[in-house]
């Protein structure tokens, strides 16, 4: 070979310098930098003149949440190895201890999307979801736009009865299954981004509707019976909720409908194609029996807790990763299995979890609410509700929602009686956003499972995300001045 052909053959292998990346990266690190080692910022002071202090380890649980949103909007690195970036500043900076950051990393609530996202694959190896797609796609037909609305449907449907972590790990491989009758092109589609952003936006706005469909319920509403003495029930959360959650359903539909218009209008010959694959899968397996049986009782052991005295204090995780270790002792799952797990979302969620605890443990979180939230003080009713409503959506996007709840309420609920807010709408209203985080992968577990469809970036995930927590905020305004007043709740306190 001559020094020539030499050159050109690193010519071709020369990679283009990806400039966008490297200012993200940069810009990730400058704001982590501006924010550490600025001096001590201004309390916050609350209506009643309580003054929240803004620690130096508050200011760099800041730093790391601003660094850690650069990296994860734009994906300087892989989304898991920002959640690494997350432990280590707070160990090397001295924002938490080494051990109370990396701990954690193996939260119940990380396990239980480890547990999730394992029935999902069981689903997959043992036929079940190639059972349930085919015979969903021969009753809602060939048109793409019924698909997406079959589709939808039946996540926001399952999300009454389960947690929208598991109805989004048993979803995915459904859609897969879907889509590869769509596609044999390799690469993302519009119908693809569609499906699977969908699906996610979806589970959330189910989710809201019953107290199983996430942890989050339960939280506010023993908030809410802690500070004002008032007990919402179960049955009357889901009456507040279900126009609320439903509406959000098929508003997505069209919204995607629109943003995400499918390429194909409908796939000839699928329906009947689907009947075929159907029945050439013949009688049910000894797997798929075993697997369904595992999931159906984990799903009732799960949702007895919330009506069930004595499995009160039972631990959803525990129960979820009983089915995890059934499968494997049942041979449904082995070793080769447990290598395929999608490590890269379980670390994101490490480090979500971790960043949330960060926040909420060093003050920062209080201190951002009770600053945010005095804002509102003196404004009209509604802008006061909208306002706290605005804060828990952006903070349910970077924290876990149960601690965006958390933070929020008990301020929001101290300043209501002053503009004449009645507290059952502070809590409603906050649950609505709080379950659709619609803006980056770590707001939500469905989030992240869809990602692994690897049909959009999270860049794209953020994109489509502006214009539907616009939607969602708008329905939460129309749910506050028109539907809840319509169904009985009380909005504004009587005058004197």
């Amino acid at each position: 070979m001559t020094n020539s052909d030499s050159d050109v053959g690193l010519a071709v292998e020369k990679t283009p310098v990806n400039w966008w990346r490297i200012l993200s990266l940069i810009t990730g690190m400058v704001l982590f930098g501006i924010v550490y080692y600025s001096p001590l910022w201004p309390d916050a002071v609350d209506p009643l003149g309580e003054h929240f202090i803004l620690t130096k380890e508050g200011k760099g649980a800041i730093a790391v949440f601003l660094l850690a949103a650069t990296w994860w909007v734009f994906e300087v690195v892989p989304i898991g190895i920002t959640s690494l970036a997350i432990g280590m500043l707070q160990a090397l900076f001295f924002i938490r201890p080494a051990k109370v950051a990396f701990t954690d990393f193996m939260d119940p609530s990380v396990l239980f999307i480890f547990g999730s996202i394992v029935i999902g694959m069981v689903f997959t190896k043992t036929g079940l979801t190639k059972r349930i797609a085919y015979k969903m796609l021969s009753i809602v037909g060939e048109k793409t736009s019924m698909i997406y609305l079959g589709c939808f449907v039946l996540t926001a449907a399952l999300t009454h009865i389960m947690a929208h972590t598991a109805v989004a790990a048993t979803m995915f491989p459904l859609l897969m299954a879907i889509y590869s009758l769509y596609t044999d092109e390799e690469g993302p589609t519009k119908f693809g981004k569609g499906l699977f952003i969908g699906m996610a936006y979806v589970a959330g706005a189910g989710s809201i509707i019953t107290l199983l469909g996430a942890a989050r319920g339960a939280v506010a509403l023993g908030f809410y019976k802690d500070i004002t003495g008032t007990d919402i029930s179960f049955f009357q959360l889901s009456y507040y909720m279900a126009p609320i959650g439903w509406i959000m359903t098929f508003l997505l539909w069209g919204f995607f409908m629109i943003i995400c218009k499918p390429e194909k209008l409908s796939i000839p010959g699928l329906k009947d194609k689907a009947k075929r694959m159907h029945k050439e899968l013949g009688s049910w397996s000894t797997q798929e029996i075993l697997a369904i049986i595992i999931v159906i009782a984990t799903i009732i052991v799960i949702s007895g807790k919330s009506f069930i005295p004595a499995m009160t204090n039972l631990h959803k995780t525990g129960i979820l990763l009983c089915s995890t270790i059934l499968f494997f002792i049942v041979n449904i799952l082995d070793i080769d299995d447990l290598e395929e797990i999608p490590w890269n979302i379980i670390l994101l969620f490490a480090g979500a979890m971790s960043i949330g605890f960060c926040l909420w443990e060093t003050g920062a979180a209080k201190w951002m609410a009770v600053n945010w939230l005095t804002l509102f003080q003196n404004a009209p009713a509604i802008v006061f509700i909208l306002g706290m409503a605005f804060f828990v959506m952006i903070m349910t996007n970077f924290i876990m929602n149960v601690a965006a709840i958390a933070i929020s309420l008990p301020v929001a609920l101290v300043i209501a009686p002053y503009l004449g807010v009645a507290g059952e709408v502070i809590v409603f209203s906050a649950l609505v956003v709080a379950g659709m985080p619609f803006l980056l992968l770590v707001g939500a577990a469905p989030n992240a499972i869809a990602y692994t469809s690897k049909q959009f970036t999270t860049s794209e995930f953020f994109y489509y995300g502006i214009p539907a927590s616009i939607l969602l905020m708008v329905v939460t305004w129309i749910a506050v001045q028109f539907i809840w007043p319509i169904m009985g709740m009380e909005i504004y306190l009587p005058t004197a």
